[in-house]
C-alpha cells in the first residue's frame, strides 16, 4: 500500500474508488466497505483509495468531548494495509480543513487529488463545515463531475458495528466482544517506563509500566490477561493490569498499564509495546495487605495462562 500526504497526490491515469473516514479502529464494518471498495475497482479496473485524517477530526471541531481513539496513526495504516487498498491518503486536518466545505473537498480531494470515479462511503457518512456533506450531496456532486457513489449499511447482529459502540465496550471492560467487532484484539501502544520501583522489588513481580498516550482508549479498570509485543516481534503472553493502585494510593492517580510478562526475564526500558487485551480476568480492587494482594496477582498470572493456552 502505498501511502500518500494530501500535498504528494496525483489522479492515477485510469481513476480511483475511493472512501473517505477517519476509519478508527479499522473494525469490522470498515473492512466490509474496504471489501467492496477493492472489489468494484478491480472490476473496473480503477485505483483503490483511502481518504482518512491524521488525527480524529473531533479532536479539532470539539476537543473538549472528543472520543478516546481505538488506534493510533500507526496501527490504523498498518490496519489499513492489511485490508489490500492501493493508496492511503494522509490528511493533515486543522481548524482550516474543518471550516471547509464539502464542495470544496471534493473538489480538491476527490477529484483533484484522486480522479474519483467511484465513491464508496457508509450510509451514515458526513463530513465537510458542519457535517453538511452526505451521500445524497456526493450523488449530486458526482453526477456534475462524473463519479458514482455507492452507499453502504455497515450492519450488526443487533445493531450496526461502529467505531463508537467499540469503544463503549473497551471502557467496560468487554475486551472479548470489542475483539469480535475488531476482528482482533484490542491494542494499546507505548514505551516502556520507570514506574515506582515497586513490583519487582516489594511484590516480587516485575511488570512494563506502558506509557500510553493519553488520546487511545483503554479497558476499563481491571486485570486482563492479553499479550505483549516487542519491537523484534517477539510476543509473551502476560497478565495485565489497567488500574490505579488503590492498595498503595489513596489520590486515585491516572490509569496505569502494567504488564508483567510470563516467563520472562529480561530489561525492557525504553522499549516500545505494544499489549493487546484478550479476556477481563477480574475488576480492580483494594487489598487489607500486600501480602493479599500478592497472592492474588498470582492467581491472576494463573487465570491469564489458562485463559490464554485455550
Amino acid at each position: 500500500m502505498q501511502v500518500l500526504g494530501s500535498e504528494d497526490c496525483a489522479p492515477p491515469a485510469q481513476g480511483s474508488a475511493v472512501t473517505i473516514g477517519a476509519y478508527d479502529g479499522v473494525h469490522l464494518g470498515h473492512r466490509a466497505l474496504l471489501a467492496e471498495l477493492s472489489a468494484q475497482a478491480r472490476r473496473r479496473g480503477l485505483a483503490s483509495a483511502v481518504v482518512t485524517f491524521d488525527r480524529h477530526p473531533a479532536t479539532v471541531v470539539r476537543p473538549d468531548s472528543a472520543p478516546p481513539q481505538l488506534t493510533d496513526l500507526a496501527q490504523k495504516l498498518e490496519l489499513l494495509a492489511s485490508c489490500g487498498v492501493d493508496r492511503t491518503v494522509v490528511v493533515p486536518f486543522d481548524r482550516d480543513r474543518a471550516d471547509e466545505t464539502a464542495e470544496d473537498f471534493v473538489a480538491e480531494m476527490l477529484v483533484g487529488a484522486l480522479g474519483a470515479r467511484l465513491v464508496v462511503v457508509g450510509e451514515d457518512f458526513h463530513f465537510g463545515h458542519g457535517r453538511k456533506g452526505n451521500v445524497a450531496l456526493l450523488r449530486e456532486l458526482g453526477a456534475a463531475e462524473g463519479f458514482e457513489v455507492d452507499g453502504v449499511v455497515l450492519t450488526g447482529e443487533d445493531e450496526p458495528v461502529s467505531s463508537t459502540r467499540i469503544r463503549r465496550l473497551v471502557a467496560g471492560g468487554d475486551v472479548a466482544a470489542a475483539a469480535a467487532l475488531l476482528g482482533r484484539p484490542h491494542q494499546v501502544r507505548g514505551v516502556v517506563a520507570h514506574g515506582d520501583g515497586r513490583g519487582a522489588a516489594q511484590l516480587g513481580i516485575p511488570t512494563a509500566n506502558v506509557t500510553v498516550p493519553p488520546e487511545i482508549a483503554l479497558p476499563g479498570l481491571g486485570i486482563y490477561a492479553g499479550r505483549f509485543r516487542r519491537p523484534d516481534g517477539a510476543e509473551h503472553p502476560a497478565a495485565i493490569s489497567v488500574g490505579r493502585r488503590p492498595t498503595f494510593y489513596d489520590d486515585n492517580p491516572a490509569p496505569l498499564v502494567e504488564a508483567y510478562l510470563l516467563d520472562f526475564d529480561g530489561d525492557l526500558y525504553g522499549e516500545g509495546a505494544q499489549v493487546s487485551f484478550v479476556a477481563r480476568l477480574r475488576e480492580e480492587r483494594r487489598f487489607d495487605s500486600v501480602e493479599a494482594l500478592v497472592a492474588q496477582i498470582h492467581r491472576d498470572v494463573d487465570d491469564a495462562r489458562a485463559v490464554l493456552a485455550r
